[in-house]
């Protein structure tokens, strides 16, 4: 009798284990821009704030790219340079 108890105490334990849940696959991490546009598409206050400077930063972000693209190397420093 305490032969069957053991084993039925061991087969309990055995379905036990192999019905617990799964680990779940790390989450990943948003950025500021991603929390940022979530922020501003939800319906929280303030949430027209983050996208109207949301919208800005791309504005700037834009024109630093045109101004880049019509003077290319203006960063450079010369080869001859006595620096």
């Amino acid at each position: 009798m305490k032969r069957i108890l053991i084993r039925c105490a061991v087969l309990a334990a055995l379905v036990a284990l192999g019905c617990s849940p799964k680990p779940a696959a790390p989450r990943r991490q948003l950025s500021e821009r991603e929390r940022d546009s979530l922020i501003g598409a939800s319906d929280l206050y303030g949430s027209s704030v983050v996208r109207s400077a949301l919208r800005m930063s791309d504005t700037v972000g834009a024109r630093a790219h045109r101004q880049d693209a019509q003077n290319p190397g203006a960063d450079a420093v010369p080869a001859d340079s006595d620096h």
